[in-house]
């Protein structure tokens, strides 16, 4: 993706001088969470090819130190902010004190409804209907569990309501019952299993796929569904973690919808260094005018995913995503490449 601010990023390159003085602050929720470190990666090259600066902080799963990390970036004087939300909610004053300064916001990969921050992410939404696509692909019929993410993540609503509508035409016919539902608090793999843990007791282990929305809260499934002897049930993921790809090529694992890191992080930083040196939101190369689920109008840019499951595999592998000894790592005739 390239990124058009008063500057091109091709201007960027050959003149990195001309942004010596930018520093770029990055607050992230957690980094915990094996994929923040790729983003992070990718975020830092692209301001090094800028020639700009980094700064971060590590808010831990909490909102409250997060507002007081971004406070500390701001007196720290950043020229711009990537925010990656612990709580849709509770970040609304940092983003006022940003606003105060005269600094861009950018709202990574998790909703900020403020008009005034830049959202970049992936068609969360679609990322619901892949994993629920496949699932269903699997296993059209019976008992369906929907472990969500975070309740303070709007993105777990949004692929709650992509993964909705593909089964949606199944449950009416009843073909496909829910029967058990559960928010997991901060996305964490322990909080998932334990969810799925008290489903499958409630349910006597009658429980045919599991939607999982991300590739950490699928981890504690699998261990829920391996502890109890039910390993290859249909279950979904999404972030293209390196476990839960070998878990795909294991077959404990059904689909895990990748979100390549690498672009999302380095357009976070070609449009962080844009909107720093002057560039408006709206002269963002693929921004697009765009409405919140409460009516807020923002300017974003939504990057595409690819599920990834054993017919495609090798997809990953090729991209230098993932080394194929790691993906194949304890997998003997599985597809390819680890057959």
């Amino acid at each position: 993706m390239k990124v058009l601010g008063t500057v091109s990023v091709a201007a960027m390159l050959m003149s990195t001088a001309a942004f010596a003085d930018v520093t770029v602050g990055v607050s992230w929720s957690n980094f915990q969470e094996e994929r923040w470190k790729t983003d992070e990666a990718a975020i830092v090259g692209a301001l090094d090819a800028a020639g700009a600066s980094y700064v971060s902080a590590d808010a831990q799963s909490s909102s409250s130190k997060q507002l007081s990390d971004i406070e500390s970036l701001i007196a720290q004087g950043v020229d711009a902010l990537i925010i990656l939300a612990q709580d849709a909610q509770a970040i609304g004053p940092a983003v006022q004190a940003a606003a105060d300064e005269g600094i861009p916001v950018i709202a990574y990969d998790r909703l900020i409804e403020d008009s005034r921050a830049y959202y970049l992410t992936f068609d969360n939404v679609e990322v619901g209907r892949m994993q629920a696509r496949a699932v269903f692909a699997a296993q059209p019929s019976g008992n369906y569990v929907m472990i969500k993410g975070s309740p303070t993540d709007p993105n777990a609503d949004f692929l709650r309501g992509g993964q909705q509508e593909i089964i949606q035409a199944a449950i009416d016919s009843g073909a496909i019952t829910i029967v058990g539902e559960a928010y997991t608090d901060g996305w964490l793999p322990a909080n998932a299993q334990r969810n799925m843990e008290q489903i499958l007791t409630a349910n006597d282990n009658n429980v045919d796929a599991v939607v999982a929305s991300n590739d950490g809260t699928a981890g504690g499934v699998v261990a829920a569904l391996t502890a109890q002897g039910m390993e290859g049930i249909p279950v979904s993921g999404q972030d293209g973690d390196h476990a839960a790809l070998n878990r795909v090529a294991k077959g404990t694992q059904t689909v895990s919808v990748w979100k390549d890191a690498r672009d999302l992080g380095r357009a976070a930083g070609e449009i962080a260094v844009a909107l720093a040196g002057g560039g408006m939101m709206k002269d963002v190369e693929g921004a697009q005018s765009w409405t919140s689920p409460s009516g807020t109008t923002m300017t974003a840019t939504f990057l595409a995913p690819v599920p990834i499951t054993a017919d495609n595999l090798s997809l990953v592998v090729d991209a230098g995503w993932i080394t194929q000894e790691a993906l194949c790592q304890g997998v003997s005739g599985g597809p390819a490449p680890c057959n």
